[in-house]
């Protein structure tokens, strides 16, 4: 709780994926916000440095005013904050005056308040909310003058955007939330009908126009990642505030189907590709998400994500998500009007025994995707035996290339390279899902095949190549990992909250070594497995169970409780 003495950040804000401790790649501690001040000796990492750069200062104060944009929206919904806000937006006339953020790396959309107009955007949606809560209650003609230049600057920012033939980007979706939140709550404050629902949701270059070139079919936004997938989602529910969900484009249900299809029956969503892997203000934004979600569709399918993300938040949640009842003007769409689908462009998911396995085999997805094609990644109901490792804040250039590359996740890897990006495709069969891969290495072809069991799953995969290769199949586990080799086959067994057993057989070697974990902690040490084989094809097989099963390999066939699979077959 801020005290009366406390106060926003006086200076404009950096860029936030700089806060990170250089030295370990963590994201540093979340201290002094309410302050306002930057803490004297610099900010602390989990593992005890304190970090002081004009970089990390500029990000301390981008989460700092964020920090203050979530505050005052919830004071706003019991009548206060006003004195805040007006205050707030002399501040930012003042400090915005020199326009453009002269400190803002070159290949930023440069902003006013922050480095990024994207970060301009995505404070100023919830500083909007809160001023069109108070509109009729508070005096707040001074936040005219920046709820208009709001306006203006997301009109300046989509137009480059259009201009640079970006329109899709998940920038876009934001700068019309900002247009569309900026400009309603303006209306609000001068008494006034909004006149800019074309401009901003429904017109060429809207919401809606946005989502349909954003998402494909499947709901799945273009990039193929878990965080930027709802990033996008919640810029568009921000942005329909007082619309009926009947008018929507089904998309938007497509896009919220797409997400809660990914989701184990935990509540856990799979870091996919770029974004963070553990993070308190991402578990937050879950929140918002599943509770506008709610209110939107009745078939939204996230009640267990938001019981684990409320969970990840812990004892300080504000309860902000709570306030929001009323978001639309009409009734949630009825259940079961758009299905959700398991098997997506991107992704596969295959549920057996309790194991959650997600296979990726689509588009790489541009500057957010990872180089993890055919990678297969397993979780069960609460636990991520081997999990997408997610990304680090970005300005940690050597961490962000890692957790980028092939050696970070449970896919294939040859001579030690990194992959072109390529897109796989996917057959589906009756119990099971085949995804083949070309062009990723040169002169090499790889598929990969899970099938469901009863209460198993088979993993196959089959590489081969024009020449001589080190061909390698990795496990990236986190959990603790023991390996048991005995004849004929390879025990594994990971231990978390809940347990996975795994038999392998395959040709080659199997090698354990101590790696760094998941990305919310890279000095977290975990052993992974590298199965490596030299030559010109190579077969592996993996039954996983969470309960004792009989299984015998052989090379050609896996019998699991007498049911025989045939393996090494295309």
């Amino acid at each position: 709780m801020a005290s009366l003495t406390d106060h926003p950040p006086t200076e404009r804000g950096g860029w936030w994926h700089q806060y990170v401790c250089p030295a370990h790649g963590v994201e540093l501690d979340h201290v002094g916000f309410e302050t306002g001040e930057f803490p004297a000796g610099g900010v602390p990492c989990a593992y005890g440095c304190r970090v002081d750069t004009d970089a990390v200062r500029g990000a301390w104060r981008v989460l700092a005013h964020h920090w203050w944009a979530r505050r005052i929206r919830l004071l706003s919904y019991d009548g206060g904050g006003a004195e805040l806000l007006t205050s707030y937006a002399r501040l930012y006339l003042e400090l915005t005056k020199a326009g453009e953020h002269e400190q803002a790396q070159g290949w930023m959309q440069r902003g006013r308040l922050f480095h990024q107009a994207l970060t301009d955007a995505v404070w100023g949606v919830p500083i909007a909310h809160a001023i069109r809560n108070l509109a009729g209650r508070a005096e707040l003609a001074e936040t005219l003058p920046m709820l208009d230049d709001m306006v203006d600057g997301a009109r300046r920012a989509r137009d480059a955007m259009v201009a640079q033939d970006k329109f899709s980007s998940n920038y876009t979706a934001w700068f019309n939330a900002l247009g569309t939140t900026a400009g309603q709550a303006a209306a609000a404050v001068r008494g006034e009908r909004w006149d800019g629902e074309k401009e901003w949701l429904t017109g060429e270059h809207g919401q809606f126009a946005h989502l349909e070139v954003a998402t494909g079919e499947d709901g799945w936004e273009w990039e193929a990642s878990t965080y930027y997938h709802g990033f996008v989602l919640r810029a568009y529910l921000l942005s329909l505030r007082g619309a009926d969900p009947a008018q929507v484009p089904d998309r938007l249900e497509t896009m919220i189907a797409a997400l809660a299809g990914i989701a184990t029956d935990g509540g856990i969503l799979p870091a996919l590709h770029d974004g963070p892997y553990r993070r308190v203000p991402l578990a937050l934004e879950w929140l918002e998400i599943v509770a506008l979600a709610r209110q939107f569709t009745a078939s939204h399918g996230l009640d267990a994500v938001a019981a684990h993300a409320r969970a990840e938040v812990g004892p300080e949640y504000d309860g902000l998500e709570d306030r929001f009842g009323g978001w639309f003007a009409g009734p949630p769409r009825a259940a079961g009007s758009v299905r959700s689908l398991a098997i997506t462009s991107s992704y596969a998911v295959i549920r057996a025994g309790g194991i959650h396995a997600i296979l990726d085999h689509g588009a790489h997805g541009g500057s957010h995707g990872h180089h993890d094609k055919l990678a297969l990644y397993l979780y069960g109901k609460t636990t991520p035996w081997q999990p997408d490792p997610g990304q680090v804040p970005y300005g940690h250039a050597l961490w962000r290339r890692h957790y980028k590359s092939a050696a970070a996740h449970p896919t294939i890897r040859i001579d030690g390279l990194e992959p072109d990006e390529a897109t796989g495709t996917l057959r589906r069969h009756e119990s099971s899902v085949t995804a083949e891969v070309n062009g990723w290495y040169e002169g090499v072809q790889a598929t990969r095949q899970v099938i469901a069991g009863d209460n198993y799953l088979v993993d196959v995969v089959h590489v081969t190549a024009d020449r001589e290769r080190e061909i390698v199949l990795q496990f990236r586990p986190d959990v603790d990992l023991s390996v048991d080799i005995r004849p004929g086959a390879v025990h594994t067994t990971w231990v978390g909250d809940e347990t996975l057993y795994g038999y392998h057989v395959g040709p080659g070697v199997p090698v354990t070594s101590p790696g760094p974990g998941p990305a919310d902690d890279p000095q977290r040490v975990r052993t992974a497995l590298d199965w490596t084989v030299v030559g010109t094809a190579a077969t592996f097989c993996s039954v996983y169970s969470m309960t004792a099963v009989a299984v015998e390999l052989t090379g050609d066939a896996v019998a699991v409780d007498g049911y025989i699979h045939r393996i090494g077959e295309r």
